[in-house]
């Protein structure tokens, strides 16, 4: 009975395939606005301002930083949780395809959304005389709120790591 159990068990993680593979759903969605973001912006670049222009291109590098988050969760994911990604060429193979585990990943996605956040911010800063000022407020705590937590996740996996090596070296 217990062997069954751990069968059906370990099985399940299967059930989180479908939710990587809706994932690249989302960056179907995401090429659909960064395309619509695109066009719009050539088609309409002599008739905007400057701060108009790099308001709509710091839209565009969003999108993108957003599509790479979600290929890094979705490949990272599935790999750390379902199965090993087999491609075929070895040229084809993205360099920290099977090298991330869930540590790193936690790392970089929140490194991701901190550059996220970032690009925000000073899309917000650039608008900064049609936003109020309680706006502009929030919005500068809620970055702060992601650079701490990153900062403080990556410490803290500094620190496990350090007392993972000690525990290794001393046995």
């Amino acid at each position: 009975m217990e062997k069954l159990f751990e069968k059906v068990l370990y099985s399940a993680r299967w059930l989180l395939a479908p939710i990587y593979l809706g994932l690249s759903l989302v960056l179907v969605a995401l090429l659909i606005e960064f395309f619509q973001s695109a066009v719009y912006l050539v088609l309409n670049v002599f008739s905007m301002n400057e701060n108009d222009v790099t308001l709509k291109a710091l839209t565009l590098i969003d999108v993108a930083l957003v599509g790479g988050l979600i290929v890094m969760v979705m490949y990272a994911g599935y790999e750390n949780f379902v199965s090993k990604i087999d491609v075929e060429k070895e040229s084809d193979k993205l360099s920290w395809l099977g090298k991330m585990d869930t540590g790193s990943l936690k790392a970089k996605v929140a490194a991701s959304i901190v550059a996220i956040s970032s690009i925000h911010l000073l899309k917000v800063f650039m608008n900064a005389g049609n936003i109020p000022n309680d706006k502009l407020m929030w919005a500068v705590l809620m970055h702060l709120t992601f650079v701490a937590s990153a900062f403080f996740m990556g410490l803290l996996d500094l620190m496990l790591h350090k007392k993972k090596t000690a525990i290794d070296t001393s046995l």
